[in-house]
Protein backbone atom coordinates (compact mmCIF):
# COMPACT_ATOMS: atom_id res chain seq x y z
CA UNK A 1 0.00 0.00 0.00
CA UNK A 2 1.03 3.32 -0.40
CA UNK A 3 0.93 4.47 2.84
CA UNK A 4 0.94 3.63 6.58
CA UNK A 5 -2.09 1.14 6.51
CA UNK A 6 -2.75 1.18 10.07
CA UNK A 7 -3.36 4.25 11.30
CA UNK A 8 -7.68 4.89 12.11
CA UNK A 9 -9.86 7.40 12.12
CA UNK A 10 -12.04 7.61 15.40
CA UNK A 11 -16.14 7.06 15.47
CA UNK A 12 -19.09 5.59 14.06
CA UNK A 13 -21.09 6.69 11.37
CA UNK A 14 -19.05 9.97 10.89
CA UNK A 15 -18.57 12.23 8.56
CA UNK A 16 -14.61 10.73 7.62
CA UNK A 17 -12.27 12.43 5.11
CA UNK A 18 -9.31 11.01 4.13
CA UNK A 19 -6.31 10.72 1.13
CA UNK A 20 -3.52 9.24 0.87
CA UNK A 21 -1.72 12.23 -1.54
CA UNK A 22 -2.04 15.88 0.16
CA UNK A 23 -4.88 17.30 -2.82
CA UNK A 24 -6.75 13.96 -3.95
CA UNK A 25 -9.85 14.99 -2.06
CA UNK A 26 -11.88 18.03 -4.54
CA UNK A 27 -13.04 21.13 -2.40
CA UNK A 28 -16.59 22.40 -2.62
CA UNK A 29 -17.85 19.44 -5.56
CA UNK A 30 -18.16 15.50 -5.21
CA UNK A 31 -17.97 15.21 -8.98
CA UNK A 32 -16.41 18.39 -10.45
CA UNK A 33 -15.63 18.22 -14.08
CA UNK A 34 -12.19 16.88 -13.69
CA UNK A 35 -10.84 15.53 -10.26
CA UNK A 36 -7.52 16.48 -8.72
CA UNK A 37 -4.77 14.65 -10.37
CA UNK A 38 -7.40 13.04 -13.08
CA UNK A 39 -8.63 10.75 -10.50
CA UNK A 40 -12.22 9.18 -10.96
CA UNK A 41 -15.24 10.38 -8.59
CA UNK A 42 -17.17 7.41 -7.49
CA UNK A 43 -19.82 6.91 -5.06
CA UNK A 44 -21.07 4.21 -3.41
CA UNK A 45 -24.69 4.43 -1.16
CA UNK A 46 -25.20 2.11 1.62
CA UNK A 47 -28.71 3.77 1.71
CA UNK A 48 -31.57 4.40 -0.56
CA UNK A 49 -30.83 8.87 -1.73
CA UNK A 50 -33.64 9.80 0.10
CA UNK A 51 -33.44 7.62 3.19
CA UNK A 52 -33.69 10.44 6.38
CA UNK A 53 -30.37 12.43 7.09
CA UNK A 54 -29.18 10.53 10.22
CA UNK A 55 -29.76 7.18 8.51
CA UNK A 56 -28.44 8.15 5.15
CA UNK A 57 -24.84 6.23 4.60
CA UNK A 58 -23.15 6.95 1.39
CA UNK A 59 -19.26 7.80 0.72
CA UNK A 60 -17.30 9.37 -2.49
CA UNK A 61 -14.42 7.66 -3.42
CA UNK A 62 -12.05 9.35 -5.71
CA UNK A 63 -9.92 6.48 -7.51
CA UNK A 64 -7.60 5.93 -10.49
CA UNK A 65 -9.84 3.43 -12.26
CA UNK A 66 -13.64 3.24 -11.64
CA UNK A 67 -14.86 -0.18 -10.35
CA UNK A 68 -16.82 -0.88 -13.90
CA UNK A 69 -13.62 -1.88 -15.28
CA UNK A 70 -13.59 -5.23 -14.91
CA UNK A 71 -13.96 -8.44 -17.32
CA UNK A 72 -17.41 -10.35 -17.80
CA UNK A 73 -18.94 -12.52 -14.97
CA UNK A 74 -18.69 -16.27 -14.37
CA UNK A 75 -20.16 -18.47 -12.28
CA UNK A 76 -18.15 -19.26 -8.71
CA UNK A 77 -18.36 -22.34 -6.99
CA UNK A 78 -19.46 -21.99 -3.21
CA UNK A 79 -21.39 -24.61 -2.19
CA UNK A 80 -20.92 -24.28 2.01
CA UNK A 81 -22.41 -20.77 1.84
CA UNK A 82 -26.24 -20.32 2.11
CA UNK A 83 -28.10 -17.21 1.44
CA UNK A 84 -31.62 -17.16 3.70
CA UNK A 85 -33.47 -20.15 5.26
CA UNK A 86 -34.10 -23.58 3.66
CA UNK A 87 -37.33 -23.91 4.22
CA UNK A 88 -37.37 -27.35 3.10
CA UNK A 89 -35.90 -28.56 6.64
CA UNK A 90 -38.15 -29.77 9.20
CA UNK A 91 -36.40 -27.96 12.53
CA UNK A 92 -37.59 -29.57 15.45
CA UNK A 93 -38.07 -27.04 18.65
CA UNK A 94 -35.50 -28.25 20.11
CA UNK A 95 -31.93 -26.37 21.14
CA UNK A 96 -28.38 -27.26 19.41
CA UNK A 97 -25.53 -26.70 20.14
CA UNK A 98 -22.15 -27.12 18.03
CA UNK A 99 -18.79 -28.20 19.50
CA UNK A 100 -15.71 -26.48 17.22
CA UNK A 101 -16.00 -26.10 14.11
CA UNK A 102 -12.91 -28.70 12.86
CA UNK A 103 -9.90 -26.83 11.22
CA UNK A 104 -10.16 -28.33 7.77
CA UNK A 105 -6.48 -29.13 6.32
CA UNK A 106 -8.08 -27.84 3.09
CA UNK A 107 -5.96 -24.65 1.56
CA UNK A 108 -8.34 -22.12 1.87
CA UNK A 109 -8.79 -18.60 2.10
CA UNK A 110 -11.73 -16.77 3.95
CA UNK A 111 -14.07 -16.92 1.12
CA UNK A 112 -13.83 -20.15 -0.08
CA UNK A 113 -13.66 -20.97 3.96
CA UNK A 114 -17.12 -19.74 4.90
CA UNK A 115 -19.39 -22.17 6.55
CA UNK A 116 -23.11 -21.29 7.10
CA UNK A 117 -24.39 -22.64 10.20
CA UNK A 118 -28.37 -21.18 10.47
CA UNK A 119 -30.07 -18.31 8.09
CA UNK A 120 -33.45 -17.01 8.37
CA UNK A 121 -35.12 -14.15 6.50
CA UNK A 122 -34.67 -13.40 2.74
CA UNK A 123 -31.82 -11.31 1.51
CA UNK A 124 -34.05 -10.00 -1.83
CA UNK A 125 -36.30 -8.42 1.08
CA UNK A 126 -33.76 -7.15 2.91
CA UNK A 127 -34.72 -9.05 6.01
CA UNK A 128 -32.95 -11.75 8.29
CA UNK A 129 -29.18 -12.70 8.66
CA UNK A 130 -26.92 -15.69 8.61
CA UNK A 131 -24.71 -17.12 11.33
CA UNK A 132 -21.96 -18.20 8.95
CA UNK A 133 -18.06 -19.68 10.44
CA UNK A 134 -14.73 -19.30 8.57
CA UNK A 135 -12.13 -21.44 8.24
CA UNK A 136 -8.77 -20.23 6.65
CA UNK A 137 -5.48 -20.70 6.21
CA UNK A 138 -4.22 -19.10 3.19
CA UNK A 139 -4.68 -15.19 2.13
CA UNK A 140 -6.51 -13.58 -0.66
CA UNK A 141 -3.69 -12.56 -2.30
CA UNK A 142 -5.01 -10.86 -5.80
CA UNK A 143 -8.43 -11.55 -4.52
CA UNK A 144 -10.91 -9.54 -3.78
CA UNK A 145 -14.97 -9.95 -2.14
CA UNK A 146 -18.20 -7.74 -2.61
CA UNK A 147 -20.99 -9.26 -0.85
CA UNK A 148 -23.90 -7.29 -2.58
CA UNK A 149 -26.43 -8.90 -0.26
CA UNK A 150 -25.31 -7.46 3.10
CA UNK A 151 -23.10 -6.36 5.22
CA UNK A 152 -21.10 -8.53 6.68
CA UNK A 153 -19.54 -8.17 10.74
CA UNK A 154 -16.60 -10.12 11.79
CA UNK A 155 -15.97 -11.89 14.75
CA UNK A 156 -12.57 -13.84 14.70
CA UNK A 157 -11.92 -16.43 16.86
CA UNK A 158 -8.18 -17.64 16.38
CA UNK A 159 -5.49 -15.68 14.31
CA UNK A 160 -5.49 -12.09 13.00
CA UNK A 161 -7.30 -10.54 10.04
CA UNK A 162 -5.38 -8.01 7.96
CA UNK A 163 -8.60 -6.69 6.07
CA UNK A 164 -7.89 -4.20 3.01
CA UNK A 165 -10.58 -2.80 1.92
CA UNK A 166 -11.24 -0.29 -0.70
CA UNK A 167 -11.17 2.83 2.25
CA UNK A 168 -7.90 1.64 3.45
CA UNK A 169 -6.85 -1.07 6.30
CA UNK A 170 -8.09 -2.53 9.46
CA UNK A 171 -5.88 -5.15 11.58
CA UNK A 172 -8.23 -6.99 13.69
CA UNK A 173 -7.18 -9.79 16.13
CA UNK A 174 -9.42 -11.98 18.52
CA UNK A 175 -11.56 -9.74 21.01
CA UNK A 176 -11.99 -7.09 17.73
CA UNK A 177 -14.73 -7.14 15.73
CA UNK A 178 -14.94 -5.84 11.87
CA UNK A 179 -18.18 -4.48 10.55
CA UNK A 180 -17.73 -4.10 6.09
CA UNK A 181 -20.43 -2.44 4.73
CA UNK A 182 -22.49 -4.21 1.78
CA UNK A 183 -21.27 -3.63 -1.73
CA UNK A 184 -17.65 -2.65 -0.65
CA UNK A 185 -14.54 -4.20 -2.18
CA UNK A 186 -12.30 -6.32 0.50
CA UNK A 187 -9.69 -8.99 0.72
CA UNK A 188 -8.37 -10.75 3.89
CA UNK A 189 -4.90 -11.77 4.54
CA UNK A 190 -3.78 -14.48 7.46
CA UNK A 191 -0.65 -13.05 8.97
CA UNK A 192 -0.85 -15.84 12.09
CA UNK A 193 -1.60 -18.89 9.59
CA UNK A 194 1.18 -17.19 7.24
CA UNK A 195 3.60 -17.15 10.30
CA UNK A 196 3.37 -20.67 10.58
CA UNK A 197 0.52 -20.84 13.81
CA UNK A 198 -2.20 -23.02 11.55
CA UNK A 199 -5.22 -22.24 10.29
CA UNK A 200 -7.66 -18.90 11.43
CA UNK A 201 -11.23 -19.22 12.78
CA UNK A 202 -13.93 -17.19 13.80
CA UNK A 203 -17.43 -16.29 12.70
CA UNK A 204 -19.75 -14.07 10.53
CA UNK A 205 -23.17 -12.15 10.73
CA UNK A 206 -24.39 -11.73 7.68
CA UNK A 207 -27.26 -8.52 7.89
CA UNK A 208 -29.33 -8.92 4.85
CA UNK A 209 -32.10 -6.18 6.64
CA UNK A 210 -31.22 -2.45 8.20
CA UNK A 211 -27.57 -1.50 8.59
CA UNK A 212 -26.36 -1.99 12.26
CA UNK A 213 -25.67 1.23 14.27
CA UNK A 214 -25.25 1.69 17.95
CA UNK A 215 -28.60 1.38 19.83
CA UNK A 216 -30.26 4.09 21.92
CA UNK A 217 -29.36 4.12 25.55
CA UNK A 218 -32.93 5.34 27.23
CA UNK A 219 -32.40 5.27 30.85
CA UNK A 220 -29.08 4.36 30.69
CA UNK A 221 -28.11 8.19 29.95
CA UNK A 222 -25.22 9.76 27.51
CA UNK A 223 -22.65 7.50 28.55
CA UNK A 224 -22.67 3.59 28.51
CA UNK A 225 -22.15 0.47 26.03
CA UNK A 226 -20.12 0.74 23.33
CA UNK A 227 -19.33 4.50 22.73
CA UNK A 228 -18.90 6.04 19.12
CA UNK A 229 -15.64 7.41 19.57
CA UNK A 230 -14.09 3.44 20.13
CA UNK A 231 -14.75 2.53 16.82
CA UNK A 232 -12.02 3.23 14.15
CA UNK A 233 -12.60 3.47 10.58
CA UNK A 234 -9.27 3.46 8.06
CA UNK A 235 -7.30 6.10 6.36
CA UNK A 236 -7.02 6.19 2.61
CA UNK A 237 -4.61 4.00 1.50
CA UNK A 238 -4.27 2.49 -2.46
CA UNK A 239 -2.19 -0.36 -3.95
CA UNK A 240 0.59 0.75 -6.81
CA UNK A 241 1.56 -2.77 -7.58
CA UNK A 242 0.84 -3.62 -11.11
CA UNK A 243 -0.92 -6.89 -11.83
CA UNK A 244 -4.88 -8.50 -12.31
CA UNK A 245 -7.02 -9.36 -9.53
CA UNK A 246 -9.80 -11.87 -9.55
CA UNK A 247 -13.29 -10.17 -7.85
CA UNK A 248 -15.78 -12.60 -6.78
CA UNK A 249 -19.13 -10.75 -6.17
CA UNK A 250 -21.88 -12.14 -4.17
CA UNK A 251 -25.30 -11.30 -5.77
CA UNK A 252 -28.82 -12.62 -4.84
CA UNK A 253 -27.63 -15.59 -3.22
CA UNK A 254 -24.70 -16.81 -5.90
CA UNK A 255 -21.29 -16.45 -6.19
CA UNK A 256 -19.71 -14.80 -9.76
CA UNK A 257 -16.14 -13.92 -10.28
CA UNK A 258 -14.41 -11.86 -12.97
CA UNK A 259 -10.94 -10.76 -13.81
CA UNK A 260 -9.67 -7.15 -12.94
CA UNK A 261 -6.78 -5.90 -14.81
CA UNK A 262 -5.78 -3.52 -12.63
CA UNK A 263 -6.81 -3.66 -8.49
CA UNK A 264 -9.51 -2.39 -6.58
CA UNK A 265 -7.88 -1.22 -3.78
CA UNK A 266 -6.46 2.15 -6.07
CA UNK A 267 -8.67 4.74 -4.05
CA UNK A 268 -6.36 7.78 -3.43
CA UNK A 269 -9.01 10.03 -1.30
CA UNK A 270 -12.50 9.09 0.10
CA UNK A 271 -15.01 11.32 2.20
CA UNK A 272 -18.87 10.07 3.59
CA UNK A 273 -20.04 7.86 6.19
CA UNK A 274 -20.04 4.68 4.43
CA UNK A 275 -17.17 3.10 5.59
CA UNK A 276 -15.94 -0.07 7.12
CA UNK A 277 -14.89 0.03 11.09
CA UNK A 278 -13.53 -1.99 13.88
CA UNK A 279 -14.01 -2.77 17.42
CA UNK A 280 -11.95 -3.29 20.42
CA UNK A 281 -14.96 -5.04 23.07
CA UNK A 282 -12.52 -4.44 25.64
CA UNK A 283 -14.19 -0.99 25.52
CA UNK A 284 -17.31 -1.63 26.08
CA UNK A 285 -18.95 -0.13 29.49
CA UNK A 286 -20.70 -2.78 31.10
CA UNK A 287 -24.08 -2.31 32.70
CA UNK A 288 -25.38 -4.36 35.84
CA UNK A 289 -27.45 -4.56 38.64
CA UNK A 290 -25.38 -3.83 42.00
CA UNK A 291 -28.74 -4.23 44.15
CA UNK A 292 -30.34 -7.50 43.33
CA UNK A 293 -31.66 -9.83 40.56
CA UNK A 294 -29.91 -8.90 37.18
CA UNK A 295 -31.42 -7.52 34.00
CA UNK A 296 -31.77 -8.55 30.48
CA UNK A 297 -28.93 -9.65 28.23
CA UNK A 298 -30.13 -6.23 26.12
CA UNK A 299 -27.47 -4.20 28.57
CA UNK A 300 -24.84 -5.74 26.71
CA UNK A 301 -25.87 -4.95 22.84
CA UNK A 302 -23.26 -3.15 20.77
CA UNK A 303 -24.67 -3.18 17.36
CA UNK A 304 -28.36 -3.37 16.85
CA UNK A 305 -30.31 -3.95 13.36
CA UNK A 306 -33.80 -2.67 13.80
CA UNK A 307 -37.20 -3.86 11.96
CA UNK A 308 -39.92 -2.65 11.23
CA UNK A 309 -41.66 -2.94 14.39
CA UNK A 310 -39.95 -0.87 17.12
CA UNK A 311 -37.94 -2.58 19.94
CA UNK A 312 -38.10 -5.76 17.72
CA UNK A 313 -34.69 -5.60 16.19
CA UNK A 314 -33.90 -7.77 12.79
CA UNK A 315 -30.56 -8.73 14.24
CA UNK A 316 -28.78 -7.20 17.94
CA UNK A 317 -24.99 -8.00 18.16
CA UNK A 318 -24.40 -8.95 22.28
CA UNK A 319 -21.56 -9.71 24.26
CA UNK A 320 -20.84 -11.37 27.22
CA UNK A 321 -17.21 -9.59 27.71
CA UNK A 322 -15.41 -9.56 31.51
CA UNK A 323 -17.43 -8.39 34.39
CA UNK A 324 -18.42 -8.01 38.04
CA UNK A 325 -21.07 -9.53 39.51
CA UNK A 326 -22.12 -8.14 42.94
CA UNK A 327 -26.00 -8.82 43.11
CA UNK A 328 -26.87 -10.23 46.79
CA UNK A 329 -29.43 -13.16 46.98
CA UNK A 330 -29.73 -13.53 43.58
CA UNK A 331 -29.01 -16.25 41.16
CA UNK A 332 -26.16 -14.92 39.21
CA UNK A 333 -25.88 -16.51 35.91
CA UNK A 334 -28.52 -16.06 32.95
CA UNK A 335 -32.29 -17.70 34.68
CA UNK A 336 -33.91 -20.67 32.23
CA UNK A 337 -36.25 -18.98 30.12
CA UNK A 338 -38.23 -18.88 26.90
CA UNK A 339 -37.42 -16.03 24.28
CA UNK A 340 -39.57 -14.42 21.04
CA UNK A 341 -36.12 -13.94 20.28
CA UNK A 342 -34.45 -16.38 18.57
CA UNK A 343 -30.37 -16.84 19.76
CA UNK A 344 -27.57 -17.92 17.92
CA UNK A 345 -24.21 -17.75 20.67
CA UNK A 346 -20.73 -18.05 19.90
CA UNK A 347 -17.65 -18.30 22.45
CA UNK A 348 -14.36 -16.54 21.84
CA UNK A 349 -12.20 -17.74 24.40
CA UNK A 350 -12.50 -18.64 28.28
CA UNK A 351 -15.59 -20.01 29.65
CA UNK A 352 -19.00 -19.50 29.35
CA UNK A 353 -20.85 -19.12 32.70
CA UNK A 354 -24.02 -20.60 31.97
CA UNK A 355 -22.42 -24.07 30.59
CA UNK A 356 -19.03 -24.56 31.73
CA UNK A 357 -17.96 -27.80 30.73
CA UNK A 358 -20.18 -28.17 27.33
CA UNK A 359 -19.52 -24.71 25.78
CA UNK A 360 -16.06 -24.16 24.18
CA UNK A 361 -14.40 -21.08 22.37
CA UNK A 362 -14.91 -21.99 18.33
CA UNK A 363 -18.11 -23.55 19.11
CA UNK A 364 -21.49 -22.68 18.81
CA UNK A 365 -25.21 -23.02 20.12
CA UNK A 366 -28.76 -21.83 18.94
CA UNK A 367 -32.22 -21.83 20.64
CA UNK A 368 -34.45 -20.80 19.00
CA UNK A 369 -38.15 -19.07 19.79
CA UNK A 370 -39.75 -20.23 22.74
CA UNK A 371 -37.52 -23.19 22.66
CA UNK A 372 -36.74 -23.30 26.66
CA UNK A 373 -33.33 -22.82 27.42
CA UNK A 374 -30.47 -22.00 30.46
CA UNK A 375 -27.94 -23.12 33.32
CA UNK A 376 -26.82 -26.49 32.60
CA UNK A 377 -26.77 -28.86 35.72
CA UNK A 378 -23.49 -28.28 37.03
CA UNK A 379 -23.94 -24.44 36.95
CA UNK A 380 -27.08 -24.67 38.62
CA UNK A 381 -26.21 -26.35 41.69
CA UNK A 382 -22.66 -24.37 41.43
CA UNK A 383 -24.89 -20.62 41.75
CA UNK A 384 -27.88 -22.31 43.87
CA UNK A 385 -24.88 -22.42 46.73
CA UNK A 386 -22.48 -20.38 46.21
CA UNK A 387 -21.22 -17.96 48.52
CA UNK A 388 -22.36 -14.62 47.05
CA UNK A 389 -19.45 -12.40 47.59
CA UNK A 390 -18.58 -10.38 44.86
CA UNK A 391 -17.39 -12.05 41.80
CA UNK A 392 -15.39 -10.95 38.50
CA UNK A 393 -16.42 -12.93 35.44
CA UNK A 394 -12.26 -12.29 33.48
CA UNK A 395 -10.97 -14.04 30.31
CA UNK A 396 -14.33 -14.53 28.78
CA UNK A 397 -15.58 -13.41 25.83
CA UNK A 398 -19.42 -14.87 24.62
CA UNK A 399 -21.26 -13.18 21.93
CA UNK A 400 -25.03 -13.60 20.68
CA UNK A 401 -26.38 -12.99 17.48
CA UNK A 402 -30.32 -12.40 18.45
CA UNK A 403 -33.07 -12.74 15.73
CA UNK A 404 -36.82 -11.54 15.67
CA UNK A 405 -36.51 -14.50 13.31
CA UNK A 406 -36.18 -18.52 13.57
CA UNK A 407 -32.35 -19.49 12.38
CA UNK A 408 -32.84 -22.36 10.67
CA UNK A 409 -29.57 -24.77 10.34
CA UNK A 410 -28.02 -26.10 7.26
CA UNK A 411 -28.21 -29.42 6.07
CA UNK A 412 -24.36 -29.26 6.43
CA UNK A 413 -24.37 -28.03 10.19
CA UNK A 414 -26.94 -30.39 10.62
CA UNK A 415 -24.25 -33.22 9.49
CA UNK A 416 -21.61 -31.90 10.67
CA UNK A 417 -19.69 -34.51 13.02
CA UNK A 418 -19.13 -31.20 15.52
CA UNK A 419 -22.47 -31.08 16.45
CA UNK A 420 -23.60 -32.20 19.44
CA UNK A 421 -25.85 -34.68 20.18
CA UNK A 422 -26.10 -34.95 23.73
CA UNK A 423 -26.04 -31.27 24.25
CA UNK A 424 -30.00 -31.90 25.94
CA UNK A 425 -28.38 -34.41 27.93
CA UNK A 426 -26.87 -31.17 29.98
CA UNK A 427 -30.21 -30.59 31.54
CA UNK A 428 -31.05 -34.53 32.06
CA UNK A 429 -30.23 -34.16 35.91
CA UNK A 430 -32.61 -31.19 37.04
CA UNK A 431 -34.82 -32.91 39.68
CA UNK A 432 -37.90 -31.74 41.00
CA UNK A 433 -36.68 -30.51 44.43
CA UNK A 434 -40.11 -28.99 45.86
CA UNK A 435 -40.42 -29.20 49.04
CA UNK A 436 -43.46 -27.37 50.53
Amino acid sequence: MSTDALRYQSGFGNEYASEAVAGALPQGRNSPQRAPFDLYPELISGTAFTAPRHENRRSWMYRRQPSVVSGRYQACAQPHWQTGADRDIALAPEPLRWHPIPLENAEVDFVDGIRTLAANGDAEAHSGVAAHVYLASRSMERRAFVNADGEMLLVPQQGRLTITTEMGVLDVKPGEIALLPRGVAFKIALPDSEAGAGPSRGYVCENYGAQFRLPELGPIGSNGLANARDFQAPVAAFESEAGGYEIVKKFAGRLWRAPMKQSPFNVVAWHGNLAPVKYDTANFMTIGSISFDHPDPSIFTVLTSPSDTPGTANCDFVIFPPRWLVMENTFRPPWYHRNLMSEFMGLVYGEYDAKPGGFKPGGASLHNAMVPHGPDEEAFEKASHADLKPQKLDNTLAFMFESRFRFIPTAWALQSPALDTDYADCWAGLKDQFKP
